[in-house]
């Protein structure tokens, strides 16, 4: 339990629970709801104990509890009250709440019961777009501010994939369509973010289309061989981080010249990459989703 974080400041709980400092501060001296350590220069330290009770607060007032009566609860009422308005009410926000927990606390057991029990009520689908997505996204950007390190956001990150490359081993027992369209699902060169590339084969398998993963930072030249073995090929690809933003539109055009020029070809693309270039004018057999689920809407 050596790696556990135990002590987080202010703007760490801020990152965390969505619940501006300012309003922490208030709850603090108004209802005694948290009791930060000090220290000689009065900066706030909070305990894990701490970040844990904000979360169950944060849930309850989002559910329509107002913060006055969440201070009267006693201490070992809120975590009560969390679980009883969780099962009536929407589980993927306690859902997400308790994966953070077991990635701040490299805790494997409660992800897996979280997960169990989401499974209980929703399909893997559901469970990635409701809960694992939205997580996600938060995670990147708690990792951006230094809020968690690389090593909690890789604890999560594979966790997920092993239930995505689950899922997809699953689906090998399913009758396949006849192979007429071929997916292609790569990351570019230096892009190793595949989750949301690995999902999208899952989608794309669970519909019964052939699909060839070939994962992170493959070369677009080595891509060229698949025109020998496939007629109809669509590519998909995630720009998460790379190419860089001055390089997307050449990478681009460049994949056009050397891999679209047969008939029936193509190339999909999503990633926050393109949120940075002008995508107005790309090429014919080119074309760009702003989420997984648009993509996967046209298959």
């Amino acid at each position: 339990m050596n790696n556990i974080k135990v002590n987080f400041s202010i703007k760490d709980l801020e990152n965390l629970t969505g619940i501006k400092a300012h309003t922490i501060r208030i709850w603090e001296k108004r209802y005694n709801l948290l009791s930060p350590e000090r220290s000689e220069t009065n900066i706030r330290n909070y305990s894990l104990l701490s970040f844990q009770k904000l979360l169950n607060i944060s849930y309850l007032n989002n559910n329509g509890l107002k913060i006055s009566k969440i201070a009267n609860l006693k201490e070992e009422e809120i975590p009560i009250k969390v679980r009883e308005i969780a099962s009536r009410a929407k589980v993927e926000d306690h859902a997400i709440n308790a994966l953070k927990m077991a990635m701040i606390n490299f805790d494997q057991v409660l992800f897996y019961s979280t997960y169990n029990n989401l499974l209980e009520n929703k399909t893997f689908s559901e469970i990635f777009y409701s809960v694992f997505l939205p997580l996600l996204n938060e995670i990147g950007l708690l990792w951006q501010t230094n809020t968690i390190t690389p090593a909690h956001e890789h604890f999560l990150s594979i966790h997920i994939k092993q239930k995505i490359l689950l899922n997809i081993e699953r689906l090998q027992l399913l009758e396949p369509k006849p192979v007429s369209k071929t997916f292609v699902l790569f990351l570019p060169d230096h892009e190793i973010h595949d989750i949301g590339l690995l999902f999208i084969n899952y989608e794309l398998r669970s519909k019964g289309y052939h699909t060839i993963f070939l994962g992170e930072s493959v070369p677009t030249e080595s891509l060229s061989d698949l025109l020998e073995f496939f007629d109809d090929i669509t590519f998909i690809s995630y720009f998460t981080v790379n190419p860089q933003t001055d390089k997307v539109l050449d990478y681009i055009n460049n994949f056009n010249e050397l891999l679209l020029n047969k008939d029936n070809t193509k190339l999909l693309l999503l990633g926050k990459k393109l949120e940075e270039v002008d995508i107005n004018n790309l090429p014919e057999k080119v074309r760009t989703f702003k989420s997984i689920e648009n993509l996967v809407k046209e298959f």
